[in-house]
């Protein structure tokens, strides 16, 4: 690092060649700054190695309330010191800063207008008596150790500021302060992806782990060319746009507070601290990526615990009691990515019925029901919207066992069962978006668990070959058109490659699987889950999904670091999840319905021929283990 003796050598009359600055010890950049010798439009790779910080002063009136407006907000936010009223030094952060004269540019706000542009604020050096400082984070930190780890910054080739973005987020409001969320934006390479999340998770207080990866629309980011603040940077081939909470929020804060006076760091003219960056946590949750959507294109988050434990779910309903080549379909990571679809959906349907005792009514099996209730009691506990379609002959059926499980305690609150009716080539786009509207989807996600799917001739099989395509209604055109309509994911859940959604699995299930080159559906989903019992699938998908919404990493990503975090309602999640008892009384209420329909129940419950004592409640309590060790 050169010194501030070594400055005459850098220094012409008007400006230093910015390569030099990034070798630069903070001190004397800050000299630079303060001197007018600089040219510079921001402070992005200077004093490679060293915190910087976005910068609000704000009245000593309005402190306490930015203060919890930034521990409610700490992705943007992340605060590094509160100076006390009129204290210009920040002892704490640098030796020899006044924080009147070292950002190289500065903005002024009355009553939430800039009203100028400033270079030094000495000129207010009264008012600055009674306002206080506050030194946030930036994201100008991470970069080094980003390009130490080979990732190209682009802003940094290419000599410009970083892109800001205004979002349609919301951050957490307070009495004062309230505003919604600004971003950086940088390119990455996609082979980058995890590396930049597990380097800059590390660094908390320089704004973390980006809080989305992808389709900038799904922000509210209408065009990447035109950001709010800073420059347009320009992506490289194969770059996928990332995303980090950012300090300018602050500045958001402070115009919709409209106070008679404050002033702030000019987006991308950070003040320089004498902070190491390398004081970052150990953490042993580093962070996994995946890409969950192509259409259109997102990826999510989170921790390497919270995927082993989704890993070893995912494992345990692999297994095949009947040995019916079950384990040929498994696909190690569809149930993660799946259930990392879900967390991030705010409405979600799910489909079951497989009418496998045809010759009675209702010809229902009880594989479907008990592990679509399953996913919706913990679907409806993460707050989202559940609805269940199934065959219009079905549908008064399944509308009694969803009040008799409600009034059971199996789930908390009804769901709404719903059929689908197919009258013209457009009914599936009608049915899934408002008015036929694709950028309109009314769900998120679809989920189909042991559902009857469509084979290569157009007909419906059970596993015996017999054609039941007179008793299914076509459900399957739902998933079909989901492909075109950007924003909708699906998943399958199946037990033998003739359930919806199985034909990502079709050769799989062709050689494998008996009567395949007959039965196997080719409606593929997005995620195909294979499990030896289909219900097993569906309480996997219940208990991954309370394992990632338990997850810091996860969480933090799903709230876009904005608010607090959503682990309080740890313990809801938990009674929503699903239990032996549960699921006895579930099969009670679906063995009354067959004694009801003429079929003779076994004293013994039983579900696919396997007892349920002997077989499915061990399974219910090795995945419980597994999801709460």
């Amino acid at each position: 690092m050169a010194s501030a003796e070594s400055l005459s050598n850098l220094v012409d009359e008007e400006m230093v060649f910015i390569g030099n600055l990034k070798t630069l010890l903070p001190c004397a950049v800050r000299n630079l700054i303060r001197s007018n010798k600089l040219s510079i439009r921001n402070t992005s790779g200077m004093a490679e190695g060293f915190k910087q910080a976005n910068v609000i002063i704000l009245h000593k009136s309005l402190a306490d309330d930015f203060e919890i407006f930034c521990q409610a907000n700490d992705g943007p936010l992340p605060l590094l010191y509160r100076s006390k009223p009129g204290e210009w030094k920040c002892t704490y952060l640098s030796n020899d800063s006044d924080i009147r004269t070292d950002c190289p540019q500065y903005r002024k706000y009355e009553h939430g207008e800039c009203t100028g542009i400033l270079t030094s604020l000495e000129e207010y050096s009264r008012q600055l008596k009674d306002m206080v400082t506050f030194y946030l984070g930036c994201s100008f930190t991470f970069e080094k150790a980003l390009q130490e780890s080979a990732v190209p910054i682009r802003n940094v080739e290419q000599k410009c500021n970083v892109s800001m973005y205004k979002t349609t987020v919301p951050c957490y409001g307070t009495e004062r302060f309230h505003c919604n969320l600004i971003v950086t934006m940088r390119p990455i390479p996609q082979d980058k992806l995890e590396v930049v999340v597990q380097t800059t998770h590390r660094m908390k207080k320089s704004h973390g782990a980006p809080v989305h990866i992808g389709n900038p629309g799904l922000l509210g980011i209408k065009n990447l060319s035109s950001p709010d603040y800073g420059d347009a940077v320009q992506a490289h081939p194969g770059d996928v746009p990332v995303f980090w909470a950012c300090g300018v929020t602050g500045i958001e804060a402070v115009c919709n507070c409209k106070s008679s006076l404050a002033f702030t760091h000019s987006p991308g003219c950070m003040f320089i601290t004498d902070l190491k960056d390398n004081d970052a946590v150990p953490d042993q949750e580093l962070p996994k990526v995946y890409c969950i959507s192509w259409n259109p294109l997102y990826y999510s988050i989170t921790a390497t615990a919270a995927v082993q434990k989704i890993r070893c779910l995912e494992e345990t309903i692999g297994v095949d009691p009947g040995n019916r080549g079950v384990k040929h379909l498994y696909s190690q990571g569809e149930l993660l990515k799946a259930c990392l679809s879900m967390s991030h959906a705010q409405s979600v349907l799910i489909t079951t019925g497989f009418p496998t005792h045809f010759k009675y009514d209702p010809p229902e099996e009880n594989d479907g029901p008990p592990g679509a209730i399953a996913m919706a009691a913990m679907l409806k506990a993460l707050g989202k919207n559940v609805v269940i379609v199934t065959d219009q002959r079905a549908l008064n059926l399944n509308k009694k066992i969803i009040k008799e499980a409600v009034e059971q305690g199996v789930m908390e609150t009804p769901v709404p069962v719903i059929s689908y009716h197919s009258h013209s080539a457009d009914s599936a786009l009608q049915f899934l978006c408002e008015h036929g509207n694709t950028k309109k989807p009314r769900y998120d996600h679809l989920i189909a668990i042991e559902r009857a799917g469509m084979a290569a001739d157009g007909n419906y099989y059970n596993a015996r070959k017999i054609n039941i395509k007179h008793l299914v209604d076509p459900i399957d055109e739902l998933f079909l058109a989901a492909r075109n309509i950007p924003g909708i994911t699906t998943s399958g859940i199946g037990d033998g490659g003739n359930e919806l959604g199985m034909g990502k699995v079709k050769e799989a299930v062709k050689k494998y699987i008996s009567n395949g080159d007959v039965i196997a559906c080719i409606v593929e989903a997005d995620f195909t889950v294979t499990a030896g019992v289909s219900n097993w699938g569906g309480y996997a998908v219940a208990c991954a999904l309370y394992i990632l919404n338990t997850c810091e990493v996860h969480d933090r990503y799903l709230r876009k670091a904005v608010g607090f975090p959503r682990l309080s309602k740890k313990a809801c999640w938990a009674s929503a999840l699903p239990s032996v008892a549960k699921e006895e009384k579930l099969l009670h209420i679906l063995q009354q319905n067959e004694v009801r329909s003429g079929r003779t129940a076994s004293l013994e419950m039983e579900v696919d021929g396997l007892p349920f004592y002997n077989v499915h409640s061990l399974m219910i309590e090795r995945l419980l283990k597994a999801t709460l060790m």
